[in-house]
Formats: C-alpha cells, structure tokens, sequence
C-alpha cells in the first residue's frame, strides 16, 4: 500500500502520525511512504532520519494526499485538505465528528473511508483514545494549576498548598482515563481531589487504588451544588464514544464557582460538559464566563508533541500495519478497525456519529 503522512496543520499542533521506525517496518513490509517536507520537525523527527529508514520526502501535502492510498494523520482534517482527499482514500486519525457536523459534511462528500482512532475499540476499551487521554489528564492538572495563579488571573492558591495552608480542592468529573490521570497527578501534588461518576464499579475501583486524598462521590446535580462552591479547579473528563459530551455543567451550576476558579474541560474535542466551554488554541487558551477561567484547548496533548506522538505511534502502528498489509478487505474480519469506521462511501457508518445530528445511518456490513 501507498501511505501518506501530511504535516499537521491545525494551529499549534507538532505531532506527527508515524515515527521513522514505523516508517522503516512498513518498507521492509513491502509499502511506500510518502512523508511531507517537515512533517516530523515539530516532533523532533528530521526528514533525514525518514530517508534513512526507507521513507519518500515529498514537498507538499497536495503531492502526498495526491499520490497515496492511505492518508495517516493525527488531528482531523482541516478546511484546507478537505479537497485533497480522493474518493475512497482511507484517512486514519482523530476526527471527533460529533463536534464538527461541517467537517462530517465535507468527509461524506469526499466519499473517503474514514477511520477514526477514537471509535476504533477492543474489549470495550478504546486503545487509540486512551495514549492521548493519558497526556490529557495530567496536563489538565499542570495547566489548571497554572491558571489559578493570580498573574494568570485566577485566585492565587497554589494547588498542593504549604505547611499550615491548605491545599486546592479539584473536582474531576468522569471517572475514566482522563480523569483517574487527572487525579493521580493532582492526588500526588498534594491537592484535595474528588472524582465524580456514575459507573459504580469504576467508583469502587478508584476508591480502593487512589490515595487518600482522592474522594470517590455518585455524580448528580445535588452533589455538584454541594461541591462546587468549594473548588478549585474543575476538570471535565466525560466522553460517550462517537458522541456528544452531555453538558454536565450548565451556567446556572459554574455560576456556584467563586470568582478565580479554574475549568479544564477535556471532553471539548467531543463538545464539552460544560455549557459554556468553546474551543481554544495553544496561543490563546483562556477565556473567563462567569467569574470562572476556562481552558479549553482543543488538542492538549500537541503542547509535548515528542511524549505525544511516540505514545500514540506505539498505540496507532499495530493498526496501521493491519490495514496497510489487508486494505479494506480487514473491515470484514477485524471488528475493532470496523467500530473505528465513520463514514465509507458518501455514508455515515457509526451510529453515535449520526445520531449526533440526526443524519441517516448505514450499517457497515450491509455495505463492506
């Protein structure tokens, strides 16, 4: 197969979809790649160190969308590539189009096959989801605990507090990978950390493997009025695969928060739990509601590309192989690829996805 690796173009994202040693395997395997002038610079990775290990430089991404069979990428396609893309082209990244019904527009009328790393499942865990979710949790502790800073405009509380003043209290909602990283790092600074969910067994299971200064409570309305008059930091965690985040914050609740309080919404790739979080950008990735300092940078974990993009090259490549050495004949016998798949043809082919704007749904083994 023919792959391609378009340098990311989404503001302040430096990761890359493929490091020189995935691009070395794929060759002896027997593939080309094409990788775009600079793709991996932002990463770390020369074009030098691709040519060594087999891989093809081209100047352009229209040259490498152009000649390739598969597009590899890691943040979803921008405005700009949309008329790139072929018809029935496999691009393989992050797409989160729950949040973008613009960008499922453009991609069904491209007729590509779409796969995305974060529907993509395996025993009910989601393996391309969790790398960056993992990155994402602990920089939602380091970033909100710099925006408390009063020169940062928050109250000025330092969040694992001194001898003889207490801690930050953080309220993380969403007890699943992003928010039992969130609550490690948190939990090991010091700070007073309480985790909300509605998973019982998950609650139990953090309960009895967190530190002690993480609380384990049964998330509803009445216990968010309870705590939130006394955070900090707020850290949105909630994710409903392919779909929405539900807003499980309205402005009435924020509007609790005292004036200086933090929000990290996570969930903002997926739309946010909060009413009031919008997307923002490295270079600009704050803004106030209410009182409250919201950071809701829409692709965190670009912020350390080079611990980003090994940890998601060493989660995506086993998958890129399988497709690269079946093509599409492994929707047919390889469910987890086949739950990643969003749209095939000029149709939408996860339920979530559709359901998300009330477009029609086409089941994919009807189909493939």
């Amino acid at each position: 197969m023919i792959i391609g690796v378009p340098k990311e173009i989404k503001v302040n994202e430096s990761r890359v979809s493929l490091v020189p040693s995935g691009v070395e395997e794929l060759v002896k395997l027997g593939h080309k790649v094409f990788i775009e002038n600079n793709a991996g610079k932002g990463s770390g990775f020369t074009n030098e160190m691709y040519e060594n290990c087999g891989g093809i430089v081209l100047n352009t991404a229209s040259e490498v969308f152009e000649k390739s069979e598969m597009i590899i990428k890691v943040k979803e396609p921008q405005k700009q590539e949309y008329d790139l893309i072929k018809p029935n082209q496999v691009i393989f990244t992050y797409f989160h189009f729950a949040a973008d019904q613009n960008l499922l527009n453009a991609m069904v009328k491209s007729k590509a096959t779409c796969i995305a790393y974060e529907t993509v499942e395996s025993n009910g865990k989601l393996p391309l989801l969790i790398p960056m979710s993992e990155v994402a949790g602990r920089l939602a502790v380091i970033n909100g605990a710099k925006c408390l800073e009063s020169n940062m405009g928050g109250k000025g509380k330092l969040i694992s507090g001194v001898p003889g003043v207490e801690p930050a209290n953080v309220l993380i909602i969403g007890g699943g990978i992003v928010g039992s990283n969130s609550a490690k790092l948190a939990a090991g600074l010091g700070a007073n950390v309480y985790i909300l969910d509605i998973n019982m067994d998950n609650l139990r299971y953090l309960d009895d493997t967190m530190p002690e200064n993480v609380h384990t409570i049964y998330s509803n309305r009445h216990a968010l009025k309870e705590l939130l008059p006394k955070i900090d930091l707020l850290i949105g965690a909630v994710l409903v695969v392919g779909a929405k985040a539900p807003k499980l914050i309205d402005r009435e609740l924020l509007a609790l928060m005292k004036s200086g309080s933090v929000l990290v919404d996570v969930s903002v790739d997926q739309g946010g739990c909060i009413e009031t979080t919008k997307p923002t950008t490295h270079k600009d990735p704050t803004f106030v509601e209410e009182g409250v300092t919201h950071y809701c940078v829409a692709n965190m974990p670009g912020a350390v590309p080079y611990t980003s993009t090994v940890a998601l090259t060493n989660a995506t490549f086993n998958y890129i192989k399988l497709i690269a050495n079946n093509g599409l004949d492994i929707l047919k016998n390889n469910d987890e690829i086949l739950y990643g798949l969003n749209t095939y043809d000029g149709k939408i082919t996860h339920k979530a996805v559709a359901d998300s704007f009330n477009l029609d749904y086409t089941n994919p083994k009807s189909i493939l």
